[in-house]
């Protein structure tokens, strides 16, 4: 697709759509050695809209598998042309090494979305009245990345402490881009922590890990700020268990509820550890399509009791969030609490998310 001068004087082009669409590669940018930037556009014109710091799920077909992903967007809703991802390249992930040895310009994906409730609230992004504290380990850098640039783009003095850890200089991502961000945001301070100098003897950053000491020196008013944490589920559990002993009021805490990164595959069995209740009154789950037949209990949902039954459902964040196990109810109730994987639309159409939907009755889904 190429762009005249004459269309960017046109009006923006219609919304992209929240249903399957598919979104080809324009630019591929090698951020890390193992991590790499994806720049997408739609085949036709459209204008993406969605709050920083939401996702998109992304279903490949990998060597004859179906799977699904969800990849935080960097990229900033003030550039409604492209979306960006970013993602590191996982030893052993099926899905983030197909991408970073398969996907270049021409490309072809296709893609859900955007979803996702860790991300400024609707309406139109404004300074907020207290200021920020952004924490990130590793590729959890993305969706706090995309807010940095929403602020810069929108020319907001938004006061903002951002520290990330990573495990060297070299594993940094957006090492450059945080410099110059630093420069054009008055009140934008970004910090970096690294386990180790790696190759680069010369560093004379922060070394070691983030901790509450570390924490206290650099970011003094830590209690009267808003935090934002995003990164490898070890490292929010331990900046959770910072903020506890230092006192911080945890309902101004956000975290991403689940890792993009971390195959679905492994789930299943997790999932079937959880015990459930022999008491709990069962109900009759029919998968109409397929012909199949399952009990769920009421204190279950309806992704654990298929997964039990050895039914292979396409899932990925398991809380409602992704949308990727959406499927269509044809009869029966369900009592639903999802994350954002759902339009209101979408949910009067008779969409649900079996991850997040325990069943009121005997259930009949379009699957």
């Amino acid at each position: 697709m190429t762009v005249s001068y004459s269309d960017l004087a046109e009006a923006p082009p219609p919304a992209w759509g929240g249903d399957d669409e598919w979104l080809e590669c324009v630019r591929v940018c090698d951020e890390t050695h193992d991590v790499r930037s994806f720049v997408l556009r739609p085949l036709q014109a459209r204008s993406f809209r969605y709050r920083p710091g939401q996702f998109i799920t992304l279903r490949l077909d990998i060597a004859g598998e179906q799977l699904n992903r969800c990849y935080t967007l960097c990229s900033s809703p003030t550039r409604p042309d492209t979306l960006m991802i970013t993602v590191k390249r996982v030893p052993g992930g099926k899905v983030s090494n197909w991408l970073h040895d398969h996907v270049k310009p021409g490309t072809r994906l296709s893609a859900t979305g955007p979803a996702g409730s860790f991300c400024f609230p609707a309406g139109p992004v404004k300074v907020p009245a207290r200021g920020q504290l952004y924490l990130s380990g590793g590729s959890g850098i993305t969706p706090l990345m995309s807010m940095s640039r929403a602020w810069a783009d929108l020319g907001l003095d938004a006061d903002v402490q951002f520290m990330h850890a990573a495990r060297t200089p070299q594993d940094i991502v957006f090492a450059d881009e945080l410099k110059l961000l630093a420069r054009s945001l008055p009140r934008w301070r970004a910090t970096m922590v690294c386990e180790g100098r790696g190759d680069t003897p010369g560093y004379s950053g922060l070394l070691g890990r983030l901790s509450l000491p570390l924490l206290r020196a650099q970011v003094p008013d830590l209690l009267e700020r808003e935090v934002w944490c995003c990164g490898p589920a070890p490292f929010m559990a331990a900046v959770r268990g910072m903020l506890a002993e230092a006192g911080f009021d945890m309902s101004r805490y956000h975290e991403e509820s689940f890792n993009f990164e971390t195959p679905a595959a492994d789930a299943p069995a997790a999932a079937q550890t959880q015990p459930t209740s022999t008491e709990a009154k069962r109900f009759a789950i029919t998968l109409k399509t397929r012909g199949e037949r399952f009990e769920c209990g009421a204190d279950e949902t309806l992704l654990k009791a298929a997964q039990r039954a050895g039914i292979r459902w396409p899932f990925s964040c398991s809380s409602g969030v992704c949308g990727t196990c959406r499927t269509r109810k044809l009869a029966g109730e369900v009592e639903m609490k999802q994350g954002g994987g759902l339009r209101p639309r979408e949910v009067a159409q008779g969409w649900m998310l079996p991850c997040c939907s325990k069943p009121l009755s005997d259930v009949e889904l379009d699957r």
